[in-house]
């Protein structure tokens, strides 16, 4: 694992990862990304990781890190190397931060999130030129409109230009490291090279790209799958109480996963065991066979 100071760089070809939150188990969205990022490495011959990111330590439930290895375990979905853990990698993020406030480019911050939400949502960067250092504050990171990038599933991205260069928290005011620091530093150090994950993220991928260069490394290839949605803009996700895989059959959850993401499993295979339905999705993956849907709805059972 990367120490305080250096950062290593990947020179094993394709690697990519799941990272998950443990703040309940795993899903059947979360089965989506998953599965999709995990076909995806496997069909470059890559490796696979999972990174465990539980920074946001108010969220974590207990237990729920090992759940989600078991859920994964469960479908066959074998990582490879070690899992990382977030809350292990503070020293880290810590050294990036101050790296970034000596070059100046993050300032702290005394702006309410009510304040911002009742001035139109989009922080307007009121606290820049104030040099506050008396803490609590949440920092900033000064963010440009850089809108456009292209990706793997979607194509040409334009990112709306108010979003994009709003100055964005990386330390929160609880002293919390926020999730768009550590996912940039946790990518660069295991030497992702593509990152394939769930369309919720699609608007933050120009943020992440830019903190890339500003560390002065690479930024990986981005792809985004559908959203499994109970709702059209309601997302299936823990914090509505999505049910836990683990309460229906593997067959089931598997082969829709698949149909969502544009591999529906062959008649024959109707009933199969998980392992053949992988094996056979191994056999034909095609990321462009992936659909440009930003919402999928989910099926009853989930």
């Amino acid at each position: 694992m990367a120490n305080a100071r250096t950062s290593p760089q990947n020179t094993a070809g394709y690697t990519g990862r799941f990272a998950p939150s443990p703040s309940g188990p795993l899903h059947f969205g979360s089965l989506i990304a998953a599965l999709g990022s995990y076909l995806q490495a496997k069909s470059q011959a890559g490796r696979w990781l999972v990174r465990i990111e539980d920074i946001d330590t108010p969220r974590t439930q207990p237990g729920a890190d090992s759940a989600i290895l078991t859920a994964l375990e469960s479908f066959g979905l074998q990582w490879d190397g070690e899992i990382w853990y977030q809350s292990q990698r503070l020293e880290r993020y810590q050294y990036i931060f101050q790296q970034l406030r000596q070059q100046g480019l993050i300032y702290g911050c005394q702006c309410s999130r009510k304040q911002i939400n009742d001035g139109g949502g989009i922080y307007p960067g009121t606290c820049q030129q104030l040099g506050l250092s008396a803490e609590p504050l949440a920092w900033r990171l000064c963010s440009p409109a850089a809108t456009g990038f292209t990706d793997l599933v979607f194509g040409p991205q334009q990112i709306d230009t108010a979003l994009a260069a709003e100055h964005y928290v990386v330390k929160r005011r609880d002293g919390l490291f926020s999730y768009q620091l550590v996912v940039v530093v946790d990518d660069w150090d295991q030497g992702i090279t593509q990152v394939i994950r769930g369309a919720d993220l699609l608007t933050m991928t120009s943020r992440q790209q830019h903190l890339f260069w500003l560390l002065g490394a690479a930024a990986p290839d981005y792809g985004h799958l559908p959203l499994a949605v109970t709702a059209p803009g309601q997302k299936l996700s823990k914090q509505n109480h999505a049910r836990p895989l683990q309460a229906w059959p593997l067959t089931q959850s598997m082969a829709a996963a698949l149909t969502v993401l544009g591999h529906p499993p062959p008649a024959e295979l109707a009933g199969a065991p998980v392992s053949e339905l992988l094996a056979w999705a191994l056999g034909n993956w095609q990321l462009r066979q992936v659909p440009q849907q930003l919402e999928v709805r989910c099926p009853d059972f989930a």
